[in-house]
This record gives structure tokens, C-alpha cells and sequence, in this order.
């Protein structure tokens, strides 16, 4: 990767725009694409450059950065709309989205085969910590690929671990991550849900296990959103439909058994089926509310 070659980056959503703005922040020549001309125009008012279409955005780039929703779209930009083709030679391609492990070796076999490296190397710390450029990184490649992509990562991110030199070894990182984070959250949702079951006061009860050794980065993140009728959305309840799916997934093609996962993936299915897909994912309560025959979650005054 060259200073001087412009960084193509495509994905400019809630995430992605505020990476890409991070990049601009840091001096690299970003030329950015979104599908969305609302988030080209935000990127232009950053100072990064909109191009009008991808084959605008790859001329000649040392380095494509993929913030995109799925490895599908990851195939379309690099093979069905011609990015790859029209990076430099020895260009990297960097994905940075939640994708299947297979799915990522399979994409990064097939870039490998034109002699440009890939970089496996997706992200956790939601908008907030896309917009505070204090991501955590979790990057599968050659140790030599790493170290040239690695201040291109670290002006995105705080957190940049090298997790092994396999593409897919950063996505099954990601899986264990989202594991982790979701059913910590479903927990997290179940206990609250038992408190207010026997009319406990959700505040009352979220100080007390928020500050017991039952505490955890999730429940004291989302345990207040909990509590609200209608909450910013940080992260949706379909992006751990999503996830959880990857994370099953995942442990499917390594014969591990992952019933807590899959649990927690049925109570996000469940939000989701009721409308709430697009909600803060900490609305996941409203499976329990449901379950409790319960009609709402509110704290008392």
C-alpha cells in the first residue's frame, strides 16, 4: 500500500462513513462509495472524495476497504461490478464486515489468485466506537500484508490484533466476539425481565446487579436502553439475527455445539418477527416481555 494511492472505500452507512471520515482525518486519500447519495454527500462534506460509481472509486487504489452489509455484497463490488480488476497490481483489499468464515476464505482465494492480498479483518465497537476511532480490530493475513496495511487499521481503530495468518480466522474471531455479546445480552435482558416479573423497580434493580459481580460491559450498556420506551439505536436487533445466524453457522462447519448461541439467536429472531427488527437491539427484552406476558418494562416513578 502507497501513501500516495488513494484508499477506495465502499460502504458509507452508520458505521462505514464515520470509519472512511476517520481515514480522511488521518491524511489518507480516501475515495469513498455508497449506494445511498446521502452518504456520498456526508462524505464529501468530511473532506474524503465521492466517486458517482465503483469502477470511479477502485482506479488505480492501493487499497479497497469493504464496509459492506454481507459477504454477497463483498462478491458483487469486487467481482460483478469490477473492482478487483481495477485496483492496482498489488493492491490490498481489506474486508472489515461481518462475514461467514468460509465465506471469507473463499473470497480471499479467489483475490489471492490475481496477485493482490487480502485482509480479513472485521470490527467490533458499533458506531460509537467507529466514530471515536476506538474499534477493535481483529486481522487475518500474512504477518508482511498486516504491517503494510496496519496504519490504514490503526486510524480506524484503537484495538488491532493480528489474530492468525488465514483469511476466516478473523471472521470466526468476530463469531466468538458476537457469541460473547449476544448472549450476554439475552442474559442480561432475561434477569431484568425476572425483576420486573415480580414488580421489582427496573432501575433499582439494574444499580444493584450493575454493580454486583453479575456486571458485565453489555447489561450495563444496554440495561438502560432496557429501560426506555423507545432508545437510540446503537446496534439492531436484525444485526444479531444476523451475527447469531453467522456465529451457528460457523460452529455447523466445525462441529461445535453452540446451544447457548442458538437460544440467544431464537430470542433476536423472535424480537424481529414481532416488528422490532430494526430496533436498539437491546428491545431483544421484548421477546421476554412477551414470553412473561408482560406489556411493557418500565421502572416506576
Amino acid at each position: 500500500m502507497s501513501a500516495e494511492r488513494p484508499v477506495a472505500f465502499v460502504g458509507l452507512g452508520s458505521m462505514g462513513l464515520p470509519m472512511a471520515r476517520n481515514l480522511v482525518r488521518h491524511g489518507f486519500p480516501v475515495r469513498g462509495f455508497d449506494v445511498r447519495a446521502e452518504g456520498r454527500a456526508a462524505f464529501a462534506q468530511s473532506g474524503g472524495t465521492p466517486a458517482a460509481t465503483i469502477a470511479e472509486m477502485a482506479d488505480g487504489a492501493g487499497t479497497l476497504v469493504l464496509m459492506v452489509v454481507n459477504a454477497d455484497q463483498a462478491e458483487a463490488v469486487l467481482f460483478g461490478e469490477g473492482a478487483l480488476e481495477r485496483l492496482s497490481a498489488d493492491a490490498a483489499v481489506v474486508l472489515m464486515a461481518t462475514c461467514p468464515p468460509a465465506s471469507v476464505a473463499a473470497l480471499a482465494k479467489r483475490v489471492a489468485a490475481t496477485g493482490r492480498a487480502f485482509v480479513d479483518a472485521p470490527v467490533s465497537g458499533g458506531v460509537v466506537g467507529a466514530e471515536a476511532g476506538t474499534l477493535t480490530i481483529m486481522a487475518a493475513a500474512p504477518a508482511a500484508v498486516i504491517a503494510q496495511v496496519r496504519p490504514l487499521l490503526a486510524a480506524m481503530g484503537d484495538k488491532v490484533f493480528h489474530v492468525g495468518p488465514e483469511p476466516g480466522q478473523g471472521a470466526t474471531m468476530k463469531a466468538v466476539n458476537q457469541l460473547l455479546c449476544g448472549v450476554n445480552l439475552a442474559a442480561a435482558a432475561e434477569a431484568l425481565s425476572l425483576a420486573a416479573k415480580v414488580g421489582i423497580d427496573g432501575a433499582t434493580a439494574l444499580e444493584i446487579v450493575s454493580g454486583s459481580s453479575a456486571s458485565s460491559w453489555m447489561l450495563r450498556d444496554r440495561g438502560p436502553r432496557m429501560l426506555e420506551e423507545a432508545p437510540r439505536v446503537t446496534s439492531a436487533v436484525d444485526i444479531f439475527v444476523k451475527d447469531l445466524g453467522i456465529v451457528l453457522e460457523a460452529g455447523r462447519s466445525e462441529k461445535a455445539a453452540l446451544p447457548l448461541a442458538a437460544l440467544a439467536h431464537q430470542l433476536f429472531l423472535a424480537a424481529s418477527g414481532r416488528g422490532a427488527g430494526a430496533e436498539d437491539d437491546s428491545q431483544v427484552i421484548g421477546s421476554y416481555r412477551a414470553l412473561n406476558g408482560m406489556q411493557s418494562f418500565k421502572h416506576t416513578t
